[in-house]
């Protein structure tokens, strides 16, 4: 029943690897991968930081935070400046405090972003783990 269950497991992972890497490419410049269904963006996080410093996507659009390792992490508004934690609720932004994704595989969504613009997120728990999410 173990090795059933382990087989499962794992073809299930391997299911949710191959169709986030089937999705495509995000606008931009950036690195990440886009759902353009439902107007998501996907933003990958190695164990102290954000794959791409920043994305942009469409008004009404989410970003899933998805984390590639064993770190935890803590999300918020705002970001590092010269060191130190600056966490800010911008206008227009949704309101992103204290978002934890802890282990390889975890993710989690943020958004949607209704209003055009640029938004600031950081991890409390990592220095200088900055993400720009820009709204067009």
């Amino acid at each position: 029943m173990k090795k059933l269950l382990a087989v499962l497991i794992f073809f299930s992972l391997m299911t949710l690897v191959i169709a986030a890497c089937s999705s495509g490419s995000g606008t931009g410049s950036t690195s990440g991968s886009s759902n353009s269904d439902s107007g998501g963006y996907m933003v990958h996080m190695s164990d102290q930081n954000f794959a791409q410093s920043s994305v942009t996507i469409r008004k009404g659009g989410t970003i899933m935070l998805m984390d590639d390792a064993a770190t935890p992490h803590i999300i918020a508004s705002g970001s590092w400046v010269n060191g130190s934690s600056q966490p800010i609720q911008e206008k227009g932004m949704p309101t992103v405090n204290n978002v934890q994704i802890s282990g390889s595989g975890n993710s989690q969504v943020i958004g949607p972003f209704t209003t055009p613009g640029t938004f600031h997120l950081y991890c409390t728990v990592h220095p200088g783990m900055n993400l720009t999410v820009i709204v067009q």
